[in-house]
């Protein structure tokens, strides 16, 4: 429950702070006053967007901060799972900064909205005219029974497999959309792919084969060629050979008498060497060179088959071609194990669905066991609050559709009086009806959830004499289980409370400012009576207003 409220500079409000207490507070004041500001300063606690505008001086920052105590709400889930620090006595602050900027701490800790929200939404629950409406959605009207039906933890279970369902669909309606388009390439990736391995490249042989072409292809050439290099190197007398060596000769006679000659010999003597091994491998290779027509057109063909893929392929080299293969295998197999992991996530789709249908239908019977509690203490309720032939008929039906809701559709129907038939709750209720209807919803939750804090504005608005007594017993019953705030004009209302806040408007020097004030006993009796006679305050009114205390 929120144990205290703090407001700095926003709206008509300078800085105050007030302390809650258990049971029912009521909150009074004129229209104008500024009951609304509370409730305003509290949503932003809760998550709502931050407005500059609504600061009251601009040059300065807004704080709004409130402490709840939370021990006995099991809460810890939902910080743990917000990533927040669990106090017993949380702080939630909310700041709005001179630049329009906007800051939440939640225990001194730097939270976003969406947490905020999530958290607050467990904390208060702000009843106004315009919740009212929401008891004709489905949503809201689930909210109600599966709070009688317990079968909150289900749903949540129920939800997880919903969205890991959800993903497999959206996973297996990709893949089958993927196979379609893969189908359309993959007679063609293996044909490209039978081609390129039946060709059995290996990424050096280009190179060596386009070498063995050019020497059979040209081989009377170079045979002609190396048989004229060989007599040139070995003729008798001018050949090369014997030229160096008889050069050579000469200068052994003379590598005694300089070192210069020494030198000359020796590098005459190396380059003897090394023209005899080109000789020798000149001649064995004139020897063992022969036309071979077979193999010349064996290599033409193989490199044919070379230039062909590299062509239709657009490659330089083979290694760029066994790439492209390596590509088109992993195309290929890909597709071929589409229809495997289609199977395995329609596998696992289906274990999920077995799973959700059995919570699905453990919920349905949950669900219909307190139908018949829950449409009594409605009626029963709206009997107290004026409305003795108001009857419900609620209609729950199990599909095969999963929703976040698991597989019911829900209507809620109702009449109002007798001899006329059943309708659509949002169709055939008055605005009248349908805050009483909410009444009595916020009733019955509070016997079955662990709301915290409830604060009802002026949801008495409409009505008067008994049934605002009745609106009050109600009230006060609720504040047993929980803390109920109430802004109200009823003195009926008002006096029913345990504690009683006024918000009253005072000018100082000239700038008015929105004041809160727990009032006295003294101080109720003047209220009620004002709130029955106006400012007068009659004797009568106040003898009307000591009653109603009393």
């Amino acid at each position: 429950m929120i144990t205290q409220l703090t407001i700095k500079n926003y709206a008509l409000i300078e800085d105050i702070k007030v302390n809650f207490e258990e049971g029912l507070t009521i909150i009074t004041g004129e229209t104008g006053a500024g009951k609304s500001i509370l409730l305003s300063a509290m949503a932003l606690l809760l998550g709502k967007r931050a407005d500059l505008s609504s600061v009251k001086d601009t040059t300065k920052k807004c704080v709004i901060e409130a402490e709840f105590s939370i021990d006995t709400y099991k809460l810890q889930e939902i910080f743990e799972a917000e990533d927040l620090d669990y106090e017993k006595h949380t702080i939630i602050r909310r700041e709005i900064l001179p630049s329009g900027k906007s800051r939440a701490f939640v225990n001194d800790s730097p939270v976003n909205l969406s947490a905020l929200t999530i958290l607050g939404e467990r904390l208060i629950d702000i009843h106004n005219q315009h919740q009212t409406l929401e008891v004709s959605s489905e949503a809201f009207q689930f909210e109600i029974l599966d709070a009688l039906a317990k079968t909150n933890p289900l749903l949540t279970s129920f939800s997880s497999n919903h969205k890991k369902y959800q993903h497999l669909q959206k996973e297996i309606t990709k893949l089958l959309s993927n196979k379609v388009e893969a189908q359309k390439e993959l007679e063609y990736n293996l044909f490209l792919l039978h081609e390129l391995k039946d060709a059995n490249l290996k990424t050096d042989e280009q190179e060596a084969l386009e070498e063995e072409f050019e020497t059979l292809n040209n081989v009377e050439t170079i045979q002609e060629t190396l048989s004229e290099i060989t007599q040139m190197l070995d003729a008798d007398q001018i050949g090369v050979l014997n030229v160096l060596k008889e050069t050579n000769n000469k200068l052994n006679k003379l590598k005694e008498v300089s070192s210069t000659f020494q030198n000359f010999f020796e590098r005459l003597q190396s380059l003897q060497i090394e023209l005899d091994d080109v000789y020798a491998e000149i001649a064995k290779m004139t020897e063992n060179l022969e036309a071979n027509p077979l193999r010349l057109n064996e290599i033409e063909n193989r490199l044919q088959i070379i230039y062909k893929l590299q062509k239709k392929h657009q490659s330089a080299t083979i290694q760029e071609l066994v790439e492209i293969q390596n590509e088109l295998e992993t195309k290929v197999e890909k597709t071929t194990n589409l229809e495997l992991k289609i199977t395995q996530l329609e596998n696992e789709k289906a274990i999920i669905k077995t799973e959700m249908e059995a919570i699905g239908a453990t919920v349905h019977t949950k669900r219909m066991e307190v139908l018949p509690t829950l449409i009594k203490e409605m009626q029963n309720i709206l009997f107290q609050l004026g409305l003795p032939n108001a009857r419900f008929k609620i209609e729950l039906q199990k599909t095969e559709e999963f929703s976040r809701n698991g597989m019911d559709v829900l209507q809620f129907l109702f009449t109002a009086n007798k001899g006329t038939n059943f309708g659509e709750l949002k169709k055939v209720a008055s605005g009248g009806e349908m805050s009483r209807i909410m009444l009595a919803v916020k009733s019955i939750l509070a016997n079955y959830s662990q709301l915290p804090t409830i604060i009802f504005d002026e949801i008495d608005t409409g009505v008067s004499g008994e049934i605002a007594n009745k609106i009050a017993e109600i009230m006060k019953k609720m504040s047993n289980k929980m803390q109920v705030l109430s802004i109200t004009h009823l003195p009926q209302i008002a006096a029913k409370g345990k504690h009683h806040f006024k918000v009253y408007k005072q000018d100082i020097e000239e700038v008015t400012y929105t004041q809160l004030k727990l009032l006295t006993q003294e101080e109720r009796v003047q209220e009620l009576a004002q709130m029955l006679g106006g400012e007068k305050k009659s004797a009568s009114a106040l003898a009307h207003a000591k009653e109603l205390l009393n």
